[in-house]
């Protein structure tokens, strides 16, 4: 197909006059286009006058054009390139992070969304720019998201006559329309082949995904749905997976196909993503890609999808700082815009790889990068943007509170921004640095410890986290980048040139201040330790090491850096259900290192609390990094306050029995109790969880003289206890009326009333009772006591609540079975009558 016939056919041509008069009309226009319509290259031509019969001849508008990835941004330039007919770098060209072809004649220039807030923060207006594309904005990418909230600012207070278009294949346009301040929508329909489905799920179990793990059961069998693909069908095969290590896995399962297989991601060479979108020569291909082939690209010659199911989004633990990618299953929205892959030139077929059933339950859209992602980065742009809360941006989704203040943590800590949430002239400087603000604090500082290009050298490696085969050895896999003839080496030198140059432009030039001949291995540790300051981590053991956020973690098997003393962890992320995080990437570095990375967590005074260890109260002198002790010293003196608040939280920690309980104090507690759940106020809750609440008001003498557990252990309880009783309203002195220690029964004993069970217990010998009618109560007549009739050996003979039913009913049973047992004791045939004795009968 020639060129003019390709222009031609682009369905997106139909809605062009409606998306020109928009634009003439409102200034801003959501278009909905759905894939392979042509909304990423016949329309930012279109829109700079570089198509139809005029092209040339009217006045030419300048567009800019913002994609969510580097492939498709140059992907997206090569094609327009070809449309008119000339090389990339001339009136179409494109400019990524490490790589611009671009001139004076270009009016279409395709860029990152991350190039493009470095633009808008060097120059607000985009001088020169008429019309700005944002493309694929239903993928809400965090950096589209805030393009087009500071785009909106630029047309509210700048530039009004900036126009600006959100175009989408899928997305939420009326959503976007009030974004744009009512913006029209208009949409382009789509003349895709129809793609038949054919659910494909996996026959035997398969564990869901957690953290980076994917089953290897169902690669097993993504791989055995390509190879029932090519049978089956005709044509490309592209398939989905959620990442590198899944696409080298199912490559090497795919190694003895008879077909080309090629493996698409944002770390794939660039001469690689080219021949991928160039076409097959005559050759049948399996396209092995991870979800930067669902929007932007076309891939020729495609006419067969095969959909794991799977996708990775960012996740973040703001209280461990740590963030990583997670594997989630894809979205209703993602898998059909990856079965829209198979209709783009021809009717296709997609395979997904999961029950029909499961359809139903899969998310309706991918989240929103904002409400998962670590907002460090946003914040830093906000806050060099003139809205450090983000509070008057126009955003589809706020940020997440919690989220957002921990990204103000970790700014001002790296003096990013002042006590206001202002940008000082550092974080500026930080912002200009074109990387996370992390690396950007660890390429400015580390520049000035060991030099612009060593400095620039390990944050390139850190931006772009280095293969698996470079090992978790930073210090190695920097030597193993320096000397590599591979895609990832090549893509490092790029961006090793364009740190140093932007670091060689904030920092004056000038001997390392103090650590110029430090060594590789310790350099790449510093460089890593100022990025991460909260992972510097001490060992504790062969391959567990403790972080000074107070994080453990964990060493691989075989790992080179076991039995290091000190680390500086580059990338851990913590798996699933595991206690601790796993270090994936990090550099051996000593406590000097750690002091002068972590310095601000440095802290040293009086420390008094409660070990649990050992069980008391332990006072020290300590220095500590963060979570982390340096030295420690016993403490003379411990201020009382302290020490007194030590022993509240072991009493709170371990229970009131580090106190003396003798029998009385126990007894007393339980008669409290009674009291309590019989009468309510004024008697006191004596419960655990009641006394530990108020230890401190009926301990506060005893809490003042001790010192230690041992002298817990020797508090008499039961005094402390009397101080609860109700003395105030005088209730106090009813205690052993209302709740007796001892009853005196007939025979004149004075029995000890148990009050530990739900009800008061008097247990007696039967003898004891005789003559007595009605049962004790206690509880001022409201309780019953329960009295347990013992025999003369002291066995229980029967329970009663009710003595006079007893004597009537029950006695006469358990005489019969005792009085031949114990024939030298009384057994009356009328025991309302006799006489209480403690005594037998005398011998006759």
């Amino acid at each position: 197909m020639n060129r003019t016939d390709a222009l031609a056919q682009l369905p997106v041509r139909t809605a062009l006059p409606a998306l020109t008069r928009a634009l003439d009309e409102h200034g801003a226009v959501v278009l909905c286009a759905p894939p392979g319509t042509g909304k990423t290259t016949l329309v930012p031509l279109a829109l700079a006058g570089l198509t139809g019969a005029g092209a040339g001849q009217g006045p030419v508008r300048r567009v800019l054009v913002a994609e969510p990835r580097r492939i498709a941004a140059r992907a997206a330039a090569r094609r327009m390139a070809w449309l008119l007919g000339e090389e990339v770098g001339r009136s179409v060209g494109f400019t990524v992070r490490g790589e611009r072809r671009a001139g004076a004649s270009t009016v279409v220039e395709v860029v990152t969304t991350g190039v493009l807030l470095q633009r808008l923060q060097r120059d607000p207006e985009l001088a020169g720019v008429d019309v700005v594309v944002l493309d694929e904005c239903h993928e809400r990418h965090l950096d589209a998201d805030t393009a087009a909230a500071f785009l909106l600012d630029v047309r509210a207070a700048l530039r009004p006559e900036l126009r600006l278009v959100a175009a989408s294949a899928t997305t939420d346009a009326e959503g976007w329309a009030r974004l744009l301040g009512g913006a029209p929508v208009v949409e382009a329909q789509s003349v895709s082949h129809p793609v038949g489905v054919a659910w494909a799920p996996p026959e035997r179990p398969v564990r869901p995904p957690h953290g980076l793990r994917v089953d290897p059961v169902l690669l097993d069998h993504v791989a055995a749905v390509v190879r029932r693909a090519l049978r089956e069908q005709q044509g490309d095969v592209l398939c989905f997976l959620p990442g590198v290590g899944e696409i080298g896995r199912v490559a090497g399962l795919l190694a003895s196909v008879d077909a080309e297989v090629l493996q698409v991601h944002g770390r794939a060479p660039a001469a690689v993503q080219d021949a991928v979108l160039e076409g097959g020569r005559g050759v049948r291909r399996v396209v092995l890609a991870t979800s930067v082939a669902e929007s932007s690209l076309t891939v020729p010659g495609v006419r067969v999808v095969v959909d794991s199911g799977l996708a990775r989004e960012p996740r973040t633990d703001h209280a461990r700082g740590l963030s990583a990618l997670t594997t989630v299953r894809a979205s209703r929205a993602s898998a059909r815009q990856r079965a829209g892959r198979a209709g783009r030139e021809a009717p296709g077929t997609v395979y997904r790889c999961w029950a029909q059933a499961e359809e139903a339950r899969l998310p309706a859209f991918p989240a929103a990068e904002i409400t998962v992602a670590d907002l460090t980065a946003f914040a830093l742009q906000t806050a060099c943007w003139g809205d450090p809360d983000a509070s008057g941006l126009a955003l589809l989704d706020p940020p997440p509170p919690g989220a957002l203040a921990a990204a103000r943590t970790v700014l001002t800590a790296t003096g990013a921004i002042g006590p206001d949430g202002r940008p000082t002239e550092r974080g500026r400087a930080m912002g200009r640095m074109g990387v996370h603000p992390r690396l950007a604090r660890a390429l400015l500082d580390g520049a000035r410890e060991i030099g612009a290009r060593r400095a620039a050298e390990v944050v390139a490696l850190l931006s772009e986290e280095p293969p698996r085969e470079y090992g978790d050895d930073l210090a190695a896999a920097w030597r193993a980048a320096r000397r590599g003839g591979d895609a990832y080496a090549g893509r490092w030198r790029a961006e090793v040139q364009r740190l140093e140059r932007a670091v060689r432009a904030e920092v004056r030039e000038g001997a390392p201040a103090g650590r110029g001949a430090v060594g590789d291995d310790l350099a790449a540790g510093l460089v890593a330790a100022l990025a991460f300051p909260e992972r510097v981590a001490r060992a504790r053991g062969e391959r567990s090491c403790l972080m000074v956020s107070g994080t453990r973690a964990e060493l691989a098997d075989g790992s080179h850096l076991a039995g290091a003393p000190w680390l500086a962890v580059a990338v851990a992320d913590r798996p699933v259900a595991a206690a601790s995080a796993r270090v994936r990437l990090g550099a051996v570095i000593d406590e000097e290192t750690a002091r002068l990375a972590a310095g601000a967590l440095f802290a040293e005074g009086e420390e008094v609390r409660w070990s649990e260890e050992r069980r008391d109260v332990v006072a020290r002198r300590v220095q500590r990094l963060g979570a982390v002790e340096l030295t420690a010293g016993a403490l003379p003196a411990p201020d009382p306050v302290l020490v007194r608040a030590a022993l509240v939280e072991g009493l709170r920690r371990e229970g009131t029995g580090l106190l003396r309980w003798s029998e009385q104090a126990a007894g007393l507690r339980q008669r409290l109790a009674f009291l309590h759940r019989a009468q309510g106020e004024p008697w006191p809750d004596v419960s655990e969880a009641a006394l530990l609440e108020r230890v401190e008001e009926w301990l506060g003498w005893e809490l003042e003289r001790a010192g230690r557990r041992s002298d817990l252990e020797r508090v008499d309880a039961g005094k402390a206890l009397e101080r609860l009783l109700p003395w105030a309203s005088g209730d106090a002195a009813r205690l052993e009326e209302l709740a007796p220690e001892r009853i005196e029964v007939p025979s004149g004993s004075r029995v000890r009333v148990e009050y530990g069970g739900e009800q008061p217990v008097l247990a007696v010998k039967l003898q004891e009772l005789f003559g007595m009618e009605r049962t004790p109560r206690v509880a001022g007549g409201r309780v019953p006591v329960l009295v347990h009739l013992l025999s003369p050996a002291g066995r229980p003979a029967a329970v009663t609540a009710d003595l006079a039913s007893f004597w009537k009913d029950g006695y006469r049973s358990v005489r019969a079975e005792l009085r031949g047992r114990y024939p030298r004791h009384p057994w009356p045939e009328d025991p309302t009558t006799a006489v209480a004795t403690r005594r037998t009968n005398a011998r006759r």
